[in-house]
């Protein structure tokens, strides 16, 4: 195995680099911290430019991720544990981290070359449930996901990053406000889906459709806004027990895109 050099002093400009790039008051987010070895791997799966890899002194890094970086050529080094301590002071301490430059943000046209459904949230603020929501919709075929009143200003934001373990970078996200988001789906031609719980048509529906959809999930509270309402070309509830108040987003987006799983990996293909 090959001997890593180990950085021992916080003064290391690599850590100042670092501490610089976890300050919560960046407005201009160029760069990253992304944090475990999943993350790592799939951004670097993903093309994402790495500056630097890290890896605490106190566990042994990971022999696919040491190989992987020596593929891509990215530098990796060890940290003292006591500088990783200081480091990730009154936060969870990573064990393996690395500096990577942000890619462009994703464009509508990113995702109007790509083929299946897209995604639309509006109003979906917890980036645990968006985070999860990446996921999902990479794994169901979906060709994006726009973000609408979300509060993010960056798909680069580390706790989106931990959320999605890292996919973030392997489907176009496009942060957009609503007038843009609709002038996109009318552009498209895609048929606007709004899910609502009084919806005109049941999830089942939706696997019959063989045109291009846009999926709009509202927030759990507020519910789908008054501009995609008007623009939709129909309603979708999903069927559940009256008992229950609602779905949690996530689970939501899930079970449409299963629904919709054999058009979307038809066109993935």
């Amino acid at each position: 195995m090959t001997e890593l050099d180990t950085i021992a002093n916080i003064s290391d400009p690599a850590i100042q680099r670092i501490i610089d790039v976890t300050k919560p008051s960046r407005s201009n987010i160029r760069t990253t911290l992304i944090e475990d070895v999943e993350p790592l791997m799939q951004s670097i799966h993903a093309g994402v430019e790495f500056i630097e890899v890290y890896a605490s002194d106190s566990s042994p890094i990971s022999p696919e991720l040491l190989d992987l970086c020596k593929q891509r050529n990215i530098p990796v080094r060890l940290v003292d544990s006591s500088v990783v301590n200081q480091l990730f002071k009154g936060e969870r301490k990573a064990k393996t981290f690395g500096l990577a430059r942000v890619p462009r943000p994703a464009k509508f046209g990113d995702i109007a070359k790509r083929g299946g459904d897209v995604v639309v949230l509006d109003g979906v603020k917890i980036v645990g449930n968006i985070g999860a929501i990446v996921r999902t919709s990479l794994a169901l075929g979906a060709a994006g996901i726009v973000l609408v009143d979300s509060d993010l200003t960056s798909i680069a934001d580390r706790r989106l990053l931990r959320a999605s373990r890292g996919y973030v970078f392997s489907l176009p996200i496009v942060l957009a406000d609503r007038e843009d988001a609709v002038a996109f789906i009318r552009d498209s031609e895609m048929s606007l889906m709004v899910f609502d719980a009084d919806g005109e048509l049941t999830v089942k529906d939706l696997g019959g459709k063989q045109e291009r959809l846009a999926l709009l999930f509202g927030s759990e509270k507020g519910g789908p806004s008054d501009l995609f309402k008007d623009a939709s070309s129909s309603s979708v509830s999903i069927q559940m027990i009256s008992s229950t108040e609602s779905l949690n987003v996530s689970v939501a987006v899930g079970i449409a895109l299963h629904e919709r799983i054999d058009k979307n990996f038809a066109v993935n293909r």
